[in-house]
């Protein structure tokens, strides 16, 4: 049984973890951390998340949990997971990290910190979404330079980054596939050989993103829409269960998945 805690518990998707933990056999919530003040510190983390007593309380202190887990699950803020991970690397804890919004800095202090502890960092952790990358890699190889490549994603208002890591995750993948450049959403004539980015921010739109291929005379549309976000969180559950005996490293939902 892999002993867990979810950061962010307070929030949707803490609170989806925790729900899918306690129906899980082969997973055990061992922590729930939220910032200080929150106003459900204290409180069962299974009541917050609308699941039954779970008989963890919500806390704001991880270091206090930290030796009692093997993974930390974390769908925080980036300067949050950062801090998280220092304190689980000083346990050799692992951690899986869904947050989004990184700076160039951060992902660089990410990638120092997973020489210290096992990390699987996605943007999405979607099955979907993940095994699609490895598609749409070798569809824009395949079309050559003949067709242009656009990204189109919407998310709900609240969503802070835009485009979304995810958007981003796809659109490196396609310039790695191509050789090509990102101009993300610049109005005026398609300069050969650049990738578009289209945002939309609006209601609860849980997250949706569509690649075009457009050549003359055809055009191709390959579309991911998560209509939860209970696909995220079986998805980061996946990954705690693979990354909990793995040596340090930083991994990605392709390690997870197999499919590299």
């Amino acid at each position: 049984m892999v002993k867990v805690i979810v950061a962010g518990a307070g929030g949707r998707m803490g609170g989806q973890l925790v729900s899918l933990i306690k129906e899980s056999p082969d997973l055990k919530l061992v922590g729930a951390v939220e910032r200080k003040g929150y106003p459900s510190i204290g409180a069962d983390a299974g009541d917050v998340a609308g699941c039954g007593r779970i008989g963890v309380a919500v806390t704001d202190n991880l270091t206090a949990l930290a030796e009692h887990a093997e993974v930390l699950i974390d769908f925080t803020k980036p300067d949050v997971s950062l801090a998280h991970m220092e304190i689980m690397a000083a346990y050799r804890k692992a951690v899986v990290i869904g947050t989004t919004g990184f700076s160039p800095k951060q992902l660089a202090d990410l990638q120092a910190l997973a020489k210290q502890v096992a990390c699987v960092f996605s943007p999405n952790m979607s099955v979907g979404i993940n095994v699609i990358l490895k598609a749409l890699a070798e569809m824009a190889r395949t079309f050559g330079d003949e067709y242009d490549i656009d990204i189109q994603e919407a998310h709900h208002r609240s969503k802070k980054d835009a485009p979304s890591g995810t958007a981003l995750k796809i659109a490196q993948v396609l310039a790695e596939a191509t050789g090509r450049s990102l101009d993300k959403g610049v109005i005026g004539e398609r300069k050969r050989g650049e990738i578009g980015i289209q945002v939309i921010r609006a209601g609860d739109i849980v997250g949706d993103h569509t690649v075009l291929f457009s050549g003359q005379g055809e055009r191709i549309e390959v579309t991911h829409r998560a209509s939860s976000r209970d696909t995220f969180a079986r998805g980061a559950l996946r990954a705690a269960r693979w990354v909990a005996t793995r040596p340090p490293g930083l991994y990605g939902m392709t390690d997870v998945l197999g499919l590299k």
